[in-house]
């Protein structure tokens, strides 16, 4: 556990030194940066999908409407990121913490099988996704405070999180469920400690988009 979670940290580190200070220096080479995350999410979704023992017809309806999903939301992402970059990245560190506490808890205290669809989610893990996204929204809320466009009621700062962390699940559930269909651990290979690059940002993908027209309605 150490050594995989050694992997995970420095990826996890690496990963967000690179989009912080891309969307810090530069707001279009982030947005390219992130549209090639959609391009190279897709090919790994396109191996997924090949290897279930789907009609033609289905495949071609999975992958296309994926792909769909995805352009939509990067629109989305794109939108709110230019009108505050700042809330997008306070967002993001939410799926990033969710993550990180659901894999930390997980290993940390096992239990519970969460749900059969992916036999390592844990009770536990669920839980510490929560905790941690509260604990990470705060302390990055707090951060960004003075430099947030987005001026939100209480009662939204309460939700947020909520809402967020259990959208990165449910995403991280719904490509785990192709995934275990396919007989396969990871998307790939690209990120040491993680997989590819779908395993790392499964819930993300899911989490962002839908989470910024959730808030949007407080």
């Amino acid at each position: 556990m150490k050594s995989e979670l050694l992997k995970r940290s420095i990826s996890s580190l690496f990963i967000l030194s690179l989009v912080f200070l891309s969307a810090l220096v530069n707001d279009y080479f982030f947005l390219s940066l992130l549209f090639i995350v959609v391009i190279l999410s897709w090919i790994e979704w396109i191996k997924v999908i090949e290897k279930i023992r789907f009609k033609k017809i289905y495949r071609i309806i999975y992958i296309i409407f994926f792909l769909i999903y995805l352009l939509m939301a990067f629109i989305i992402c794109f939108n709110v990121f230019l009108i505050d970059k700042y809330f997008f990245l306070t967002i993001l560190m939410i799926c990033v913490f969710s993550d990180v506490g659901g894999y930390v808890f997980g290993k940390t205290f096992g239990g519970k099988k969460l749900t059969k669809i992916s036999p390592n989610k844990t009770v536990s893990g669920s839980i510490g996704s929560f905790i941690l996204s509260y604990i990470g929204f705060f302390v990055i809320y707090l951060y960004f405070g003075d430099l947030l466009f987005v001026r939100l009621q209480i009662e939204a700062l309460v939700f947020i999180p909520f809402f967020i962390s259990l959208i990165c699940q449910l995403g991280d559930l719904f490509i785990s469920y192709f995934k275990r269909r396919a007989k396969i651990k990871d998307t790939g290979n690209l990120i040491p400690g993680h997989g590819g690059l779908l395993d790392r940002i499964d819930g993300s993908i899911f989490a962002l988009p839908i989470g910024f027209i959730i808030i949007s309605m407080f």
